[in-house]
C-alpha cells in the first residue's frame, strides 16, 4: 500500500523512481481488469483527460465520479466513501477542496489513495513539472527555476520536488503570498526580477484560482507587478516558460511569452499523462 498525497510523501528515492517510470515505455498492464476511481469535487480538463488515458495505458478502467454523485464528507464520511470505493477499485484518486479529506480517506483503507489536487498540494502537477525540467535540461540537480506569483498548491508541490532532488528554486511573491514554510534549497524573495536572474525555467500560475472569486480584485492588485512578460523573461538565462494551465492571458502571462519559442507549456501538459502513469505504476509496486 502506497498513498501519494504530497510530493514529500514519496521521498527523494521514490520521486526519482516515479520520474524514471514516467519515461518508460514498458510498464506493462498492471491495471488489467481493474478499476480506478476518479472522484472530482473540483472540475479539471487536464487532470481528467490525463488520468483517464494513463489508467487505460496501464490496462485499467477509469470511473469518473462527479461531486454530486458522492456527498464526500456530507452525505457520507470521507472514510466510508473510501471504504466503499475500495470494494471496486485498485486505486482511489480524488480532486478535493480540503486536503484533510484525502488524509481521512487514506487512513481508512489499504487501497492506494492518489491526490489529484487539494487546497494545499498538487503532486501530479509537480511530477509533470519536474519531468519537463528533467527532459529539457537533462538533469534536475543544480537547475535554476523561478516561480513568480502566489505560492499556491502548485508551487508547494514544485518546491518540495526541487528541494528533494536538488533543483534551485526561487519564489518571488508579494508579502503574504509566499510559502509559509522553509524548504532546503528553496529561496523566497519579493522582487520577480531577482528571482528570474540566471534562471533556466520561469514558472507562473493564475492569480485567482477556483474558489477565490470573493477576493479576486484584492489578489489582482497585490500580484499586478508579477506578470511574466517579455521584459521579465529577458532578465533570465534564456529561460523556458512553464505554466500549469489554464492561463489567464494578459494577467499573469502575456501572449508573447506563453506562445513564444521558449514556452514549454504543451510539453508540460502532455507530461501530466506520462507522470500520472508513472505515479500509479509506482503506487502499485513497479520500480525502474
Amino acid at each position: 500500500m502506497t498513498h501519494l498525497l504530497t510530493i514529500a510523501d514519496v521521498g527523494a528515492d521514490g520521486l526519482r523512481q516515479i520520474l524514471a517510470l514516467s519515461e518508460s515505455a514498458s510498464l506493462g498492464r498492471p491495471l488489467q481488469g481493474k478499476g480506478v476511481a476518479l472522484y472530482f469535487q473540483k472540475p479539471s480538463a487536464r487532470t481528467r483527460n490525463s488520468m483517464e488515458m494513463a489508467v487505460v495505458q496501464l490496462g485499467g478502467h477509469p470511473v469518473y465520479i462527479q461531486k454530486d454523485e458522492v456527498g464526500l464528507g456530507t452525505r457520507e464520511t470521507a472514510e466510508d466513501v473510501a471504504r466503499t470505493l475500495a470494494c471496486y477499485h485498485s486505486i482511489i484518486a480524488a480532486r478535493v477542496m480540503e486536503h484533510g479529506l484525502l488524509e481521512q480517506m487514506a487512513a481508512a483503507t489499504d487501497t492506494p489513495v492518489l491526490n489529484m489536487l487539494s487546497d494545499s498540494d498538487h503532486p501530479l502537477q509537480g511530477l509533470a513539472d519536474l519531468l519537463t525540467v528533467k527532459q529539457l535540461a537533462g538533469r534536475l540537480e543544480g537547475v535554476k527555476v523561478a516561480y513568480i506569483g502566489d505560492a499556491n498548491n502548485v508551487c508547494r508541490s514544485l518546491a518540495e520536488g526541487c528541494s528533494l532532488l536538488g533543483a534551485e528554486l526561487t519564489i518571488a511573491s508579494p508579502e503574504g503570498y509566499g510559502l509559509p514554510e522553509e524548504l532546503e534549497g528553496v529561496r523566497q524573495v519579493v522582487d520577480p526580477a531577482e528571482a528570474v536572474e540566471g534562471a533556466a525555467f520561469v514558472y507562473t500560475d493564475v492569480w485567482v484560482s477556483m474558489g477565490q472569486d470573493a477576493e479576486a480584485e484584492e489578489r489582482r492588485q497585490a500580484l499586478s507587478a508579477y506578470q511574466v512578460n517579455e521584459a521579465l523573461l529577458a532578465k533570465s538565462s534564456d529561460a523556458h516558460f512553464l505554466h500549469c494551465l489554464p492561463a489567464r492571458r494578459g494577467e499573469e502571462v502575456t501572449d508573447g511569452v506563453i506562445d513564444g519559442p521558449k514556452s514549454a507549456v504543451w510539453r508540460q501538459a502532455e507530461n501530466r499523462m506520462h507522470s500520472a502513469r508513472g505515479a500509479m505504476a509506482w503506487m502499485l509496486g513497479a520500480r525502474p
